[in-house]
């Protein structure tokens, strides 16, 4: 139990303590006895004594502290006196209007200026005044123009709207012509400040200016009509006259109608009435009908005639204050120079119909004898390779037949000649089906290698026998073009150059320029003058006739029409005694996106098995959706394909079956995002596994995706990246 109440105050505990330990040296002096008890109530007599002047201590500093403080407070009550005062005596410096009205909107603070203009309302004003009591009795202030067809019930309405804004700034039209700027700011504690400041000189000023203005664009204007070559008339929402120009007075030969005043529609109609005849499929009734049309007119144009044989062309366009425009265009001259012209092209069709049946003629006998000639070559070529291949096959038997070196050797000239024939042969019905236009192109994805390796291997051997370095670079591009086409072009092109280099080299190989390969066949041969680089292409042209190694100039004819055929630009560099370059433009065939490993992954190989996983793929790009789902489907899964984040929901919602796992493509076009569409579906499905595929590779979007919990594959995406993220959400 303690001898102190600690509910006592510190002096009534100081003097406690005092007589406890008074009574208790009183009872020690009293003791003769010096017994271990008394001392120990000594010292208990010490240690109250000690813990008595500690709390003194205690006390004498709390007070301490509350003097400081009351003196503080003090200073603190003077100084916000003073910023009282500054503050009152600095709203009343300013020459605009104050006032400031708390977070209820109740005014707390105003200077002399505000509302003084406005003298029936400054008595009412008065700390505590609501918000809505000033904007009242301001709107029902006589001292307020209010605008036309507006109550003051209206006006404080739409003050009272305007509040809940931030800034506000607006002007208000007072009597006799004056005008205060109200401007309306928020503090930082949600009050309201509102400056008023009297702008009559400004708005009067920018009044005249306007008129000032006004009046020199109407110069303009009227200058700018003055100096158009048509007549024009500007009429007002109430057909009344309020333009027009010099050329209308010409134009109408009657006293200038600019010297008349409030001249109205009607009045110029009887001018057009009395000087134009209106033709039966634009009567005058009709223009007068346009003009007098309530509802929104569509501009009119048509043609009228005076008595003179002059012709004027009529335009009238609405205007959007509801006025409109009427403009006299003279094309007499147009007109008489358009039926001179009409006369000139009927001769000169009739000229033209004569020269164009002959010329069909012409070009009938020219098709029916290049069509004989293509059916002679086409029917000659068959009936020659049969006997051909006979004679090739009895030259075989004799070398059979014996032993003698010098026959097999005249057997193998006259093998090589045959094949030559048969070559020859080859070649005319080749130009006889490109010039007939009976060629079929197959045109499909080629990889170089396939057409580059054997030729390397079959052409080396002719380089070599001639002593050429000869190079055919591999290339593992794959291209877009006929292959059998491709490779007869490329075989007649180093051929070609093999044939006339003499000494040098011969270098074919591909350069990649964008979305095209290039092929191109380079040789230091004897080259081609500038003027025979056009007739090198036509059969049976050749560049050296008298070679012991020529052939009939079929070759780069052949190679000029399948070219052209295929739709790959065929071009020639040479110089004489350098060499020459011939190179084709082929396209490249280049995967979507990168996606092409999609559609030709080896799943069945890879033992893939999607076990019937429902897949949404959304995504606009079709190619890109066509190897994704390949891929889904190659590996037994099944796809739902949308091309929009709205089509997808769609979809998902006519099934009412929601997808295992869902592909977003990121970019969709047109509304939603593949993370605005997430989003939907987590709140109406809950959480569904999904990946982003994008070619973002912005931070932001990885921010995204990691606060959402999606999967981000970035293009181009390929096969494992797909498979790995759709057989995670398999086996989870």
């Amino acid at each position: 139990m303690s001898l102190i109440n600690p509910q006592d105050s510190l002096e009534r505990q100081n003097e406690k303590l005092l007589q406890i330990s008074r009574a208790l040296m009183r009872r020690v002096e009293q003791k003769t006895e010096q017994s271990g008890f008394a001392y120990q109530q000594f010292e208990r007599a010490a240690l109250l004594e000690s813990e008595v002047r500690e709390r003194t201590r205690e006390l004498e500093r709390t007070l301490d502290l509350l003097q400081d403080s009351n003196a503080r407070l003090e200073q603190a009550n003077r100084e916000t006196e003073t910023a009282q005062s500054n503050l009152t005596e600095a709203i009343e410096t300013i020459n605009e209007g104050f006032a400031l009205f708390d977070e209820n909107d109740r005014l707390v603070l105003f200077n002399s200026r505000f509302c003084r203009d406005l003298q029936d309302v400054e008595p009412l004003l008065h700390e505590g005044l609501t918000f809505r009591e000033y904007v009242t009795a301001i709107s029902q202030s006589r001292f307020l123009a209010l605008p036309k067809d507006e109550t003051a019930e209206d006006w404080a309405r739409l003050r009272l709207d305007r509040h809940r804004e931030e800034h506000v700034v607006f002007n208000v039209s007072l009597i006799w012509d004056r005008w205060l700027q109200a401007s309306e700011h928020r503090t930082s504690r949600n009050g309201t400040v509102i400056l008023q400041t009297d702008v009559t000189e400004i708005i009067r000023m920018e009044r005249q200016e306007r008129d000032k203005m006004r009046h020199q664009e109407a110069r303009k204007l009227q200058a700018t009509l003055d100096h158009l070559n048509q007549g024009v008339c500007i009429f007002d929402r109430n057909k009344t006259l309020v333009g027009w120009n010099k050329r209308m007075d010409r134009l109408l030969e009657v006293a200038p109608i600019r010297h008349r005043k409030r001249l109205s529609f009607d009045d110029l109609m009887e001018q057009f009435r009395e000087e134009l005849n209106f033709d039966e499929s634009f009567p005058a009734e009709r223009l007068i009908d346009w003009a007098s049309r309530v509802r929104p007119r569509d501009a009119i144009a048509f043609e009228v005639t005076r008595k003179d044989n002059q012709i004027y062309s009529v335009f009238a366009q609405e205007m959007p204050d509801r006025g409109f425009v009427i403009s006299l265009t003279d094309v007499t001259s147009e007109r008489a120079a358009t039926n001179a012209l009409a006369e000139v092209n009927e001769r000169l069709e009739g000229w033209v119909e004569e020269r164009t049946a002959e010329l069909e003629e012409a070009l009938s006998e020219a098709e029916r004898a290049n069509a004989s000639k293509s059916r002679f070559v086409a029917a000659a070529s068959h009936d020659l390779l049969q006997p051909l291949s006979a004679a090739k096959l009895f030259v075989s038997s004799i070398t059979d037949q014996t032993d003698n070196g010098d026959i097999h050797s005249v057997v193998a000239k006259v093998e090589t000649a045959l094949q030559g024939v048969e070559q020859i042969i080859e070649a005319l019905s080749a130009i006889s089906k490109l010039d007939a236009g009976h060629a079929v192109f197959d045109v499909q994805p080629v990889s170089l290698a396939e057409v580059f390796d054997p030729l390397r291997d079959e052409l080396a051997p002719s380089a070599g026998g001639k002593g050429l370095k000869f190079a055919l670079v591999h290339s593992d591009l794959t291209v877009v073009s006929d292959p059998g086409y491709l490779r007869r072009i490329v075989q007649n092109l180093v051929s070609n150059a093999i044939r006339y280099t003499d000494t040098g080299r011969v270098l074919a190989g591909v350069r990649r320029v964008g979305d095209y390969a290039r092929i191109e066949v380079w040789d230091t041969g004897r080259g081609i003058a500038e003027n025979d680089q056009e007739a090198i292409f036509q059969e049976f042209k050749q560049i050296a006739p008298n070679s012991a190694n020529h052939g009939l100039g079929l070759g780069l004819a052949i190679v000029e029409r399948a070219c052209k055929g295929l739709g790959h630009p065929l071009e020639l560099w040479s110089k004489p005694g350098t060499g020459s370059c011939f190179s084709l433009m082929v396209p490249i065939s280049t995967p979507v996106h990168g996606l092409a490993n999609l559609v030709h992954t080896k799943l069945a190989q890879e033992a893939r098995d999607l076990n019937g996983l429902l897949v949404m793929l959304v995504e606009n790009n079709r190619g890109v959706a066509q190897a994704i789902s390949h891929l889904i489907e190659s590996a037994r899964g099944e796809v739902l394909l949308a091309e929009s984040g709205e089509e997808a929901l769609e979809m998902i919602s006519e099934i009412d079956l929601l997808p295992d796992v869902f592909l977003l493509d990121y970019q969709l076009g047109h509304g939603m995002d593949g993370v605005q569409l997430y989003k939907a579906v987590l709140s109406k499905y809950g959480r569904v596994p999904t990946a982003i595929v994008s070619a973002n590779r912005t931070a932001e979007l990885r921010s995204k995706c990691r606060e959402l919990n999606l999967k981000l594959l970035s293009k181009p995406v390929n096969a494992k990246q797909v498979y790995d993220f759709l057989a995670s959400e398999l086996r989870a």
